[in-house]
């Protein structure tokens, strides 16, 4: 009887350590977004965009500012060594492309950040606290959102100057707005919580309680709106630049690029087409990443 029950004993054992470990949330999310198609090649276009942005200007033997006064208005030639062409001032359009590409995506990744950083803590605190501290912060809101977005952040460009640190503060400055509305509504529901409620009893302080227990059960959302919020920001960058509101000379964009191209696109068409490739392909890929996203981690889906 005691020889069968260690084997019996022995044989659970193997079985449990056989049986398939349950997956976390993160992993059923990453097998989720790795089984949409559109994403994964999305996610692949985004890298490789990247990988030629960051890595592109060192195997190039243009500079992006210096003139090539031998080959300007030149048209993309691969005898000449200028594949995408030259401007008006002989200056490499690849070169000024890969750039371009690169501080577009530093301004929208950094504005992300500041927008993510603000719109979350100032969301969180104001679903916790509820009452009238809520209703005060989500006013602010309501008026910052009454006034045009566009308006202001060129107001804040004309009275602090164009450069491009601004340019990171003005942008995220405004789209933290819809991220503290999402998070101030998901913060109501998970307040109700039973980890929350066992938190405030043993004795946490409230802003413990919102940093650690609050915030990382946000990761789904905040990371779905943080992804969609990327493209828009490159947009109205671009949008930004093509006024001239935007990055300045010496540095480019790809919206500055596309302001120059848009001038002179009938007799020298490359300076608008290619960099305005490299945006549809940003946004686009962008946009399909925030929707396999949204599917991976919306939970009506599982």
């Amino acid at each position: 009887m005691i020889l069968y029950s260690a084997r019996r004993a022995a044989l659970m054992d193997d079985a449990a350590r056989a049986a398939p470990k349950g997956r976390s949330l993160a992993a059923d999310a990453r097998r989720r977004l790795m089984q949409n198609k559109a994403a994964v090649f999305s996610l692949f276009l985004l890298g490789l965009v990247i990988i030629l942005a960051l890595a592109g200007p060192w195997f190039i033997s243009h500079d992006y500012e210096t003139p090539d006064w031998g080959a300007l208005r030149s048209m993309p030639s691969f005898g000449n060594g200028h594949y995408f062409g030259t401007d008006q001032n002989g200056r490499d359009m690849l070169a000024r492309t890969l750039y371009g590409t690169r501080v577009s995506l530093l301004v929208a990744l950094i504005a992300t950040l500041v927008s993510v950083c603000i719109g979350v803590l100032y969301g969180a605190v104001a679903g916790y606290v509820g009452g009238r501290v809520d209703q005060a912060m989500m006013r602010l809101v309501d008026i910052m959102y009454a006034l045009p977005y566009i308006l202001f952040v060129i107001l804040l460009m004309v009275i602090f100057g164009r450069n491009v640190f601004l340019l990171f503060a003005a942008i995220g400055a405004i789209e933290w707005l819809t991220m503290a509305r999402i998070v101030r509504g998901q913060t109501i529901a998970l307040k109700e919580r039973e980890f929350v409620e066992a938190a405030r009893a043993s004795g946490q302080t409230t802003f413990g309680i919102i940093l650690r227990h609050i915030i990382p059960n946000l990761t789904g959302p905040v990371v779905i709106y943080a992804a969609l919020t990327v493209p828009e920001i490159i947009v109205t960058e671009s949008f930004l630049s093509y006024l001239g509101f935007g990055v300045q000379e010496p540095l480019t964009s790809l919206g500055t690029l596309i302001s120059e191209g848009a001038d002179v696109m009938e007799v020298m068409p490359w300076l608008l087409g290619f960099p305005a490739l490299f945006l549809v392909s940003l946004l686009l890929s962008l946009m399909f990443i925030g929707d396999g996203l949204r599917d991976a981690f919306d939970p009506k889906d599982r």
